[in-house]
């Protein structure tokens, strides 16, 4: 159905088309005031008026190639742009107007609920090893709109510096996008055709929005990426395994670990869960010491380690599997003890730690 070097021209053709349309926004944004000021709020870090929106480029670039260049069947392309494009509004107003919580997730459930009763994303089995077959029956609509829901705001919260979000969503896509044309059926291939077109738009938009950044995602490119990633990891679970459903979250494992911790963190400080404040992941390597770049960098860095990890899971035994899920848990727990992700005084296992070593060492 796909011929890889059509497809593999196709993608460069994205990736240049949203190179070249970038500037061109920028120009635009700059003259009609779509820019995001520097005022005091707590997840910004920029110190001069910044050209925001930049996801319209991506969203734009992506589908001109999808509905124009490349032979996506309709039962899967529409019903992904509708929903998406509800995403974009969405996004288009919070970047305007700045929604309230509720309305943008509200956005979201509306947007999610499009692609499960027209796009056919949906988990409806999950396979256990040696307990058998879940029928997940009247439960698939609310796990669709919690897990699309869930990574949507995750890629969302992680938007804090220039270049994060759009590198990490490049990393987790590609990651995606491999598993899937090695591991999906024939007839689901498209989706991986589709990832890879969206890696291209966003790295085509990407060198933009590095540090130092010309133009920010905004609301609007985080929103429709973390829906995308989402919908896309979705589309290969209708039957899953218990492996399968969580390469995902290994996969996009810095956002996820970020969004899990904020919660508990603002849990622990009495805090609504959507409190912004400034100690995500990114802003905790800055405390310790990382310069803007730097931080960018090393969760490039360890985005890319949780990829690794989840295509060894692809090739692993169910020993294998289970060895390396604990060594993720507990490579995740240190991680988060050693940057303070939860708190200052918040380390447990490493205070258990150091004070076992100090009784070893006496």
């Amino acid at each position: 159905m796909f011929d890889m070097y059509v497809v593999l021209i196709v993608s460069i053709f994205t990736m240049v088309l949203s190179l070249i349309l970038t500037p061109v926004f920028i120009r635009l944004a700059d003259k009609w005031n779509i820019v995001d000021d520097p005022e005091p709020k707590a997840r910004r870090s920029h110190e001069k008026r910044m050209p925001t929106m930049g996801g319209i480029i991506i969203y734009l670039s992506f589908y001109l190639a999808t509905f124009f260049l490349v032979p996506i069947p309709n039962n899967q392309l529409i019903p992904l742009f509708a929903a998406s494009s509800v995403i974009i509004m969405t996004g288009i107003l919070d970047d305007l107007f700045e929604l309230s919580p509720l309305l943008k997730l509200l956005g979201i459930i509306i947007a999610a609920s499009f692609i499960y009763f027209y796009g056919d994303v949906a988990l409806e089995t999950m396979t256990i090893p040696y307990l058998g077959t879940i029928e997940f029956g009247s439960f698939q609509l609310p796990f669709t709109i919690i897990w699309i829901t869930g990574f949507t705001n995750a890629i969302n919260l992680i938007d804090g510096l220039d270049g994060l979000a759009s590198g990490i969503s490049m990393i987790a896509l590609t990651t995606m996008g491999i598993i899937g044309f090695f591991f999906l059926t024939i007839e689901e291939v498209s989706i991986s055709v589709m990832i890879f077109i969206l890696v291209a738009a966003i790295a085509g938009f990407w060198p933009y929005n590095f540090y130092p950044a010309s133009i920010f995602l905004g609301d609007t490119g985080a929103l429709f990426l973390g829906f995308m990633i989402s919908v896309f990891s979705l589309q290969g679970l209708k039957n899953a395994t218990l492996i399968s459903l969580g390469l995902p979250i290994i996969i996009l494992g810095i956002p996820v670990t970020d969004t899990l911790f904020a919660m508990i963190r603002r849990k622990l400080n009495k805090q609504s869960i959507v409190t912004a404040d400034r100690s995500h992941i990114h802003h905790r390597f800055m405390i310790i010491g990382l310069s803007h770049k730097q931080t960018v960098l090393a969760i490039y860095s360890v985005s890319a380690i949780f990829s690794i990890i989840a295509l060894l899971y692809n090739f692993s035994t169910l020993i294998g599997s289970i060895l390396l899920t604990l060594f993720v848990v507990i490579g995740v727990i240190l991680f988060v003890e050693l940057i303070g992700l939860v708190g200052e005084g918040k380390r447990p296992i490493l205070n258990v730690i150091k004070t076992f070593v100090q009784k070893l060492n006496k």
